[in-house]
C-alpha cells in the first residue's frame, strides 16, 4: 500500500507501519481497534489475504491444494478457539462442490421439485440498471419469488399493471407459502391504485398503507426475499411496483446477498418490522379509508416541486399578452375562450401571479367554479404559479375559508345569505371558471353583487344552448380565443376520428319541445330492449381494435339508462360502471381510478362528467343520447381530448337514430368547423379525421 494524503480506514500491517515510519512529509491519525469491532475487521482482512493466496497457488494441482489449505486453516482456527464451534466437520470435501438445492424426496421423484434460480448467484451482490444489456428488475423479481419462503415489500407506489407483470409468480408463491407476503405502501401523490392493492390482497398479501403522506413521505423502494436456507437476498433502489420501473425505466437497484451483506439485510428486516408494528403510521388497507385519503390530499402541495417548470406555452403566453393589452386600454373585465385541455386555469394562475408582482401585496382573490374537483385542480395550479404551497383557502363542503382573502369557492357555497355578508369590493380579482354558466341565476346574483377591480371569465364554449349571451359582462368582447380547431392545428389536444353511427332507433315520434326530447320517453326507448345496446356493442367491436383495453366514457340520457348500459356491457365481458350525481364521491373517484388503471372499460353517466374531469387516458367517447347543444357536445367531447403518452387519437362514436323533424345537428357540427354552416354541411378541410355521419 502506498501512502497518499486523504482519508483511510485500513488495519495497520507491518508494511504500512514501516511506510509510516519512513514518511517524513506526512502526519497520520490512528485509532485503536475496539474489541467488539476486531472480529469483523480482522476477518475482512484475512478474507482479502486468503483470496489472494488461494488465487496465486502454483498451477499444478491448484484445485486440490486450495482445498487442503482451506482445511488446514479450519484446523488452525479450531485449535486456537475450541469454543467457536469450528471443527473438522467443516472441512471442504474434495473435489469442491456447491450445494444448489434441497428438495423433498417425493417431489424429486415426481420431477416437480425443480425451482428456477435468480440470474445472480445467491452469494453475490450487484447493481441492476434496466439497461439493454443488463438484467431487468422485473425479471429478477419473478425469479427471486420462485425460491423465496417469505417476502417483505416496501414501495411508495403500487400500480395494477405492475402487479399484473408478476401475478403468476405471486400466485405460485401464495400457494406455496400462504400468509408470508407483507406489503407497505403509501397514498403519496395518489399514485398507488386501490385495485392493485386489492389484487395483492386477493393473492394472499397483507397490505398496510401510510395514509398521511405529508408526514411520513415514504420514498423507500425495496424487496426482501427470505429463504429458510439462510441465503436471503434483497433489492434496494429506485423501482416502485409499476411497469416502467420493473421493465425499462432508467432505474438503479442494488441486489444484496445475505452472504456478503448480512448486516444490511438484518437492518432492512429490523426497520421493516418497526414500520409494520407502527399502527399509527401504517394502517391495514381499507378501500373507503384509502379513497378518502387520496381525495383529501392537496395535489399541488406535492406538485409544487414542479413549480420551477411552470412556464406558459406559446398559446398561453399569447393569451397573457392579450389580457395585458386589454388592461392597458382600460378593459379590466375580460373573457378567455380556450379549448378543453389547453390550460385555461394555468393562464388565470399566471395572470394573477403577474398582477401580484405588479402590486404592493397579493390582491384579494375569489375563484369560483361549480365542483370541488375543479377547485382542487385550480388551487393547485395557483400554488405552483406563485411558488407558494399555502396560497388560498377552499370554500366547499367540509372546507371553510378562515381568513377569506384568497378563496376558491363553489358557486353553491356562495348562496344569497353569504353574498349579503360580503362587501361588493371584498375581492379585487374575481375569476369565474366555465363562465358559460354565468346566465344561470346563481351566477347572475354573484356577478351583480360583486364589483371587483379585475374580472376574468374562463370557458371553452361561450355559446349557450338557450341563446343567452355571456358577452354582455365583457362589453361584447372576447379578449383571447383558442378554439378546438386551433388547438388541433397546434397539436395541443389529441386528434380524433368521429363516427356517426345509425343505431336504428326511431325518434321521429318522441315528444320534442324546447330543443329537447322528452327524457322519460327516451329512457323507455333506450332501455326497453337490447337491440340498441347490441348496436352500440357491435359498433365498438367494428371500430375499436381492442375493446377490452379501451377506456371510454359513455354519456347517457338518464340514470336508469346508464345503469342499463353498464350491466349490459359488464355481462358481455367489458367491465363497466354507472355513476350519477347521487353516487358517493368515493365511488365516483373509484370509477375513474378503475378507468385509468384499465380495470374498467366504460364509465356510463348522465350529465356528470361534462366538465371538471381530467382523465387523459380516455381514448373513446360514446354519445348515447341526442343533443342539439354545441356547448354540451364540446364539453363531452373534450373529456377525451387531453393528450396522453401512447394515445394516438380519440375515437368518437355518436349513435344517431331517425331524428324528430325539429331536431338540428347543425349547431354542434358547426362547433367543429370554425362556426360556419358550410363547414358543418359540406366543407371538410378543417375536420379532424371525419368519418361516418360527417
Amino acid at each position: 500500500m502506498k501512502l497518499v494524503p486523504g482519508l483511510h480506514e485500513a488495519l495497520i500491517t507491518r508494511a504500512i507501519n514501516d511506510e509510516i515510519q519512513g514518511a517524513k512529509n506526512f502526519e497520520t491519525e490512528r485509532e485503536p481497534v475496539a474489541t467488539e469491532a476486531a472480529p469483523q475487521l480482522l476477518g475482512r482482512y484475512l478474507f482479502d489475504a486468503l483470496v489472494r493466496a488461494l488465487r496465486n497457488l502454483p498451477e499444478e494441482h491448484r484445485a486440490k491444494r486450495q482445498i487442503e489449505l482451506a482445511n488446514e486453516l479450519v484446523d488452525l482456527l479450531a485449535k486456537a478457539s475450541p469454543n467457536s464451534g469450528v471443527d473438522d466437520t467443516e472441512h471442504v470435501v474434495d473435489p469442491a462442490q456447491l450445494l444448489y438445492a434441497v428438495r423433498e424426496l417425493g417431489a424429486a421423484r415426481l420431477g416437480t421439485g425443480h425451482v428456477a434460480r435468480p440470474s445472480l448467484p445467491l452469494r453475490h451482490s450487484d447493481l441492476l440498471v434496466n439497461g439493454p444489456r443488463d438484467l431487468r428488475v422485473g425479471s429478477e423479481v419473478r425469479l427471486e419469488l420462485e425460491s423465496a419462503d417469505a417476502v417483505d415489500i416496501i414501495v411508495s407506489f403500487v400500480k395494477w399493471n405492475g402487479v399484473r407483470l408478476i401475478r403468476p409468480q405471486l400466485t405460485s408463491f401464495a400457494n406455496r407459502q400462504p400468509g408470508r407476503l407483507r406489503v407497505l405502501t403509501t397514498t403519496y401523490m395518489g399514485a398507488t391504485e386501490p385495485d392493485a392493492l386489492e389484487e395483492l390482497i386477493n393473492l394472499g398479501a397483507e397490505v398496510r398503507v401510510s395514509y398521511d403522506a405529508r408526514r411520513t413521505r415514504l420514498h423507500a423502494k425495496a424487496w426482501l426475499f427470505h429463504r429458510d436456507s439462510g441465503f436471503s437476498t434483497a433489492l434496494i433502489g429506485s423501482s416502485n411496483l409499476s411497469p416502467a420501473a420493473m421493465l425499462d425505466g432508467c432505474e438503479w437497484n442494488v441486489r444484496l446477498s445475505s452472504v456478503d451483506n448480512k448486516t444490511i439485510l438484518d437492518k432492512f428486516l429490523t426497520i421493516f418490522c418497526q414500520y409494520w408494528a407502527d399502527h399509527e403510521a401504517f394502517e391495514p388497507y381499507d378501500r373507503a379509508r384509502f379513497l378518502e385519503a387520496v381525495q383529501r390530499r392537496d395535489p399541488m402541495r406535492d406538485a409544487l416541486a414542479q413549480a420551477a417548470n411552470l412556464r406558459p406555452y406559446p398559446h398561453q403566453q399569447a393569451a397573457l399578452d392579450a389580457l395585458a393589452l386589454e388592461r392597458q386600454h382600460g378593459h379590466f373585465r375580460n373573457l378567455v375562450v380556450a379549448a378543453t385541455g389547453t390550460g385555461k386555469t394555468i393562464v388565470a394562475a399566471l395572470d394573477y401571479a403577474r398582477l401580484k408582482k405588479a402590486a404592493t401585496s397579493a390582491p384579494s382573490l375569489l375563484f369560483v367554479a361549480h365542483s370541488e374537483e375543479i377547485l382542487m385542480q385550480s388551487i393547485a395550479k395557483y400554488r405552483a404559479a406563485l411558488r407558494d404551497g399555502n396560497f388560498g383557502e377552499l370554500q366547499v363542503g367540509r372546507h371553510k375559508a378562515i381568513e377569506g382573502r384568497h378563496v376558491f369557492a363553489t358557486i353553491q357555497s356562495l348562496h344569497q345569505q353569504r353574498l349579503q355578508k360580503l362587501a361588493p369590493d371584498a375581492y379585487e380579482v374575481v375569476v369565474i371558471d366555465e363562465f358559460h354558466h354565468a346566465a344561470a341565476d346563481s351566477y347572475e346574483a354573484l356577478l351583480n353583487h360583486l364589483k371587483p377591480r379585475v374580472l376574468l371569465g374562463l370557458t371553452a364554449t361561450p355559446e349557450r344552448s338557450d341563446g343567452k349571451s355571456i358577452l354582455s359582462y365583457f362589453d361584447g368582447r372576447i379578449a383571447a380565443e383558442l378554439r378546438l380547431w386551433d388547438a388541433l392545428d397546434l397539436g395541443l389536444v389529441a386528434p380524433f376520428q368521429y363516427f356517426g353511427v345509425h343505431d336504428g332507433t326511431d325518434l321521429s315520434n318522441v315528444d320534442f319541445s324546447g330543443g329537447r326530447y322528452d327524457i322519460g320517453s327516451l329512457e323507455k326507448l333506450y332501455t326497453g330492449d337490447h337491440v340498441r345496446a347490441n348496436a352500440v356493442l357491435n359498433a365498438i367491436r367494428e371500430r375499436i381494435k381492442a375493446p377490452t383495453t379501451m377506456r371510454a366514457l359513455g354519456f347517457c340520457v338518464s340514470v336508469a339508462h346508464a345503469r342499463f348500459m353498464a350491466k349490459f356491457f359488464s355481462d358481455r365481458g367489458l367491465p363497466s360502471v354507472a355513476v350519477h350525481a347521487d353516487t358517493p364521491e368515493s365511488e365516483r373517484h373509484a370509477a375513474l381510478q378503475g378507468l385509468r388503471a384499465g380495470t374498467i372499460n366504460v364509465v356510463f353517466s348522465m350529465n356528470l362528467f361534462n366538465e371538471g374531469v381530467d382523465v387523459p387516458a380516455v381514448d373513446t367517447v360514446l354519445f348515447l343520447r341526442p343533443t342539439e347543444s354545441a356547448t354540451v357536445f364540446l364539453q363531452q367531447l373534450g373529456r377525451g381530448l387531453r393528450l396522453e403518452e401512447g394515445k394516438t387519437c380519440l375515437t368518437v362514436l355518436d349513435f344517431i337514430g331517425n331524428a324528430h323533424r325539429n331536431f338540428r345537428f347543425i349547431d354542434r357540427f358547426r362547433a367543429l368547423t370554425r362556426g360556419t354552416r358550410a363547414g358543418a354541411t359540406g366543407h371538410r378541410r378543417r375536420l379532424p379525421s371525419p368519418a361516418g355521419g360527417l
